[in-house]
């Protein structure tokens, strides 16, 4: 008499994203700006500095963060007033304004030891990697929010790379302005990005009485 075949008895894993909060990072208040800022100054962090200011200023992707080179913000040993990066999701460029703390705190860093002959603004810490990694930047990001008592499950890289675009949007409401500091192809992709649509609703739906 044959055996019939039993299915595989596999070991239960628990969801990956148990106990976090998915969808879309919420962006950083000004005020949480300013928080982190304050401490990693006072901390002397130098390389952190630069790199919360950049991610605020460039609205870059993590991915491209990590990459960004010494001669994308410097030019005959000047900081520059905007650079230009190249996405490595949609391979064009996207312009971006460096603000004057950002110039000053990369000033700063590019005196560090850490900074001789580094051609990544970021060095690795080990010699086969030439950059900080997106993980490491993550669980930088997360060092931060939690610095100033923000969860950290609820915030991501992405949320500095909301946070500039949407106090421009709320402040401007030009959404075409939005499309181009983020470098997406597509309006509806800004759109979706900026929450814009429930924001405007509920901002509508606030000012009826009845």
């Amino acid at each position: 008499m044959e055996t019939p075949n039993l299915p595989a008895i596999r070991a239960l894993r628990p969801a990956w994203n148990k106990g976090r909060i998915v969808g879309q990072k919420p962006p950083l208040q000004p005020k949480h700006v300013w928080a982190i800022r304050v401490r990693l100054e006072l901390a002397e962090n130098h390389r952190d500095l630069v790199l919360f200011n950049m991610a605020i200023d460039s609205k870059l992707r993590g991915c491209d963060l990590v990459r960004m080179k010494v001669v994308d913000v410097m030019a005959s040993g000047q900081i520059r007033d905007r650079a230009s990066v190249l996405q490595s999701k949609t391979q064009k460029p996207v312009r971006f304004e460096i603000s004057e703390g950002t110039r000053a705190s990369v000033e700063k860093w590019m005196q560090d030891e850490l900074m001789v002959g580094s051609e990544y603004l970021w060095p690795g810490r080990f010699h086969e990697r030439l950059h900080i990694s997106t993980r490491q930047y993550a669980r930088i990001v997360r060092d931060w929010v939690t610095s100033i008592g923000l969860e950290a499950t609820a915030y991501g890289t992405h949320s500095t790379r909301r946070t500039k675009v949407t106090q421009i949007y709320k402040k401007t409401g030009n959404l075409r302005a939005v499309q181009l500091l983020l470098g997406h192809t597509k309006m509806d992709s800004t759109v979706r990005y900026l929450g814009v649509e429930l924001e405007d609703a509920s901002a509508i739906a606030e000012a009826i009485e009845i």
